[in-house]
């Protein structure tokens, strides 16, 4: 069932155009093209409909496992060593891919962030993220089955996790932050493009 997942998975990557922007084995993200949804509302600046936002999603693959004890100081720190490096390697990225020059923000969703999970909030927001409530378009009935394809993901790459995350009760949220303070934080110091 798991390797039946993975395929589904990989095949929904390509149909998305998801795709990976480095090798590095400690990169925990994939990428995708797109435009905002919604407005975004990302102080001093409001990203407007049809803009061109840059979708983070995790490279489930490259996520350290988590001890059967749950999330211990070592994984977190693993984790948050290996995110860093992945904004900065991003950031990179996006100063020299001329498919990224007129990204206006970066961001998506996700259920590792919620209200009662205070401290994972409390670490994006202290990475420049600003976290806002998600409201699937499709409603409830929409949100159940991204949560459904969600747990499916956590037991085939990361089994542990879901010891506390019961179905029913996985909550989304959205993480944003405009292309200029992302630059600013994890880029080398260049101006971009156009700028």
């Amino acid at each position: 069932m798991r390797t039946l997942i993975r395929r589904f998975d990989g095949l929904l990557r390509a149909a998305h155009g998801i795709f990976e922007y480095c090798e590095d084995e400690d990169c925990l993200l994939r990428l995708r093209l797109t435009v905002a949804s919604h407005p975004l509302q990302l102080s001093p600046q409001v990203v407007a409909v049809g803009e061109p936002v840059l979708e983070l999603h995790l490279w489930n693959e490259h996520i350290p496992t988590l001890p059967l004890a749950g999330p211990d100081l070592i994984w977190a720190t693993q984790v948050r060593r290996m995110l860093i490096h992945s904004l900065r390697s991003l950031a990179r990225q996006m100063e020299h891919d001329p498919r990224l020059a007129e990204v206006r923000a970066l961001g998506g969703v996700t259920v590792l962030l919620s209200p009662d999970r205070p401290s994972g909030m409390r670490l994006m927001e202290r990475l420049g993220f600003t976290v806002m409530p998600f409201h699937s378009p499709l409603g409830r009935f929409g949100e159940f089955w991204e949560n459904f394809y969600t747990w499916c993901l956590m037991w085939t790459f990361n089994a542990v996790s879901l010891r506390r995350r019961q179905l029913i009760r996985l909550r989304r949220a959205e993480i944003w932050m405009s292309a200029d303070e992302f630059l600013r934080r994890y880029g080398d110091g260049s101006q971009r493009k156009g700028d």
